[in-house]
């Protein structure tokens, strides 16, 4: 990282590195359940609910998402050979060692067969609970594609078709999960129906604006607003009837004629016994951020930390703030702290990610900006289909690209924003974090 920098700038962006991975830290999975889960003889306590283990005869555990392996592993550590049976779907190469809990790698952000055979071992351990029996479900962002089942009547080819379109429209992840909860046994309450009459509580690591139940991973513990009619609206509002499989238009229009059941209101009875419980979101992340930033020197400020829209809009947006602070606080220095989920409507055929094509973007808008410094990073330590988190830029990025002839804009325009930093040098690298409550930007004037 940092090629083709004068030492200066390489502090800055070290700096707003440090930043950036104290947030991550504070949402790590382990750190979390620690908070939340404890066990005192044989009282076992999950926030405010107690469960004494003497009435309880079996203990599942469950889960998928980018972060349930982590989160399984500290699971583990409390309960031990309590446990007794357990499988989670995470995303490949996320893997932990785990003793009661059986783990399945799977495709993320498409869905692939290892997601239906995870899920398939998921079911037949929540069918055979009872009522003196305790479900755990471990639930984290990334769920919705690794938490993959087939409906009648569709091939897994259709599902990844779909993903595949829905990813490319811009669509933000409420409209997406809307439709995934509609093609699905698991997701919009059933995984909860499934495990019915046991006893469920889900311990959820918030990746969506707003921390709502039912769009997190597509709601598979959580009663579900929206409707098959909610569906098909979507579809014809990005007008896509044309590009997905017949099979899925077919489902969701039987659904609206009332030949398919819908999704799990909250009336439904298995709600009574299930409870839903965020252990993590953006704004713990934040605020860890900018006791971070303080500590570093900088005057900081918490701007929000439900930042969505298209990217070209939050590039606007934030230069906007900087320009704002800028003019109020011109004798400090200051760290800007942002969080949030950007949408990117993919027209090019580069590979980059929603973070690495905003930094790109601020970077071009920062040429003739100078004591500015920029980062956007995914929380998961993935951005898009590629091995980064994310990437930070100053005023220095474009005179190093005019150094190695590479021409920003054709790099926007192409959504190729990864091939850019790959040559620049301000990829940011952290490997898979095993946590995800969005992403964080962080903007340092100097």
């Amino acid at each position: 990282m940092y090629r083709h920098l004068n030492r200066i700038k390489m502090k800055e962006r070290q700096k707003a590195t440090q930043i950036f991975l104290a947030g991550v830290e504070s949402v790590k999975p382990g750190n979390l359940i620690n908070r939340f889960v404890s066990i005192n003889q044989n009282i076992l306590q999950i926030e405010e609910i107690e469960f004494d283990l003497s009435g309880i005869q079996n203990i599942f555990v469950i889960g998928a998402g980018k972060a349930s392996a982590a989160m399984a592993q500290a699971i583990e550590n409390i309960l031990g050979s309590r446990i007794s049976a357990g499988h989670i779907v995470t995303k490949y190469d996320h893997s932990l060692t785990l003793q009661f809990i059986e783990i399945t790698e799977a495709g993320h952000p498409v869905p692939d067969e290892n997601g239906i055979r995870g899920t398939e071992r998921i079911l037949s351990i929540v069918n055979k609970a009872g009522k003196d029996d305790l479900v755990i479900c471990l639930i984290s962002g990334g769920g919705s594609a690794l938490l993959a089942d087939v409906p009648e009547g569709c091939t897994l080819d259709d599902l990844k078709s779909l993903s595949s379109v829905l990813l490319k429209t811009g669509a933000n992840i409420n409209e997406m999960n809307c439709i995934r909860k509609h093609l699905s046994k698991v997701k919009g309450g059933q995984l909860a129906k499934s495990a019915f009459p046991a006893r469920v509580v889900s311990l959820i690591l918030s990746d969506v604006i707003g921390d709502p139940l039912d769009v997190i991973a597509s709601g598979p513990t959580a009663p579900d607003p929206t409707t098959f009619k909610d569906a098909l609206s979507i579809i014809r509002k990005y007008k896509i009837e044309n590009d997905i499989p017949e099979q899925i238009l077919r489902i969701l229009r039987d659904g609206y004629n009332k030949n398919r059941q819908e999704t799990l209101k909250d009336t439904d009875e298995m709600f009574l016994y299930t409870n839903n419980l965020i252990i993590g979101t953006n704004l713990l992340a934040l605020k860890t951020a900018k006791e971070k930033a303080e500590s570093l020197g900088y005057s900081t400020r918490i701007l929000t930390n439900a930042l969505d829209g298209d990217v070209k809009d939050v590039a606007n947006y934030m230069m906007d703030s900087v320009n704002r602070v800028r003019q109020e606080e011109s004798d400090r220095k200051m760290c800007l702290l942002f969080a949030g989920e950007p949408t990117i409507k993919i027209e090019g055929i580069g590979l980059g990610g929603r973070n690495q094509h905003l930094a790109l973007m601020i970077a071009k808008l920062l040429e003739d900006r100078p004591g500015i410094t920029f980062l956007s990073g995914g929380t998961d330590g993935t951005d898009g289909p590629t091995n980064a988190a994310g990437a930070v830029v100053d005023s220095c990025t474009s005179k190093n690209a005019a150094n190695l002839q590479l021409d920003m804009e054709r790099y926007i325009d192409n959504f190729d924003s990864y091939t850019f930093f790959i040559q620049e040098g301000g990829l940011i690298i952290t490997g898979p974090t095993n946590t995800n409550v969005m992403d964080l930007m962080i903007v340092l004037i100097d």
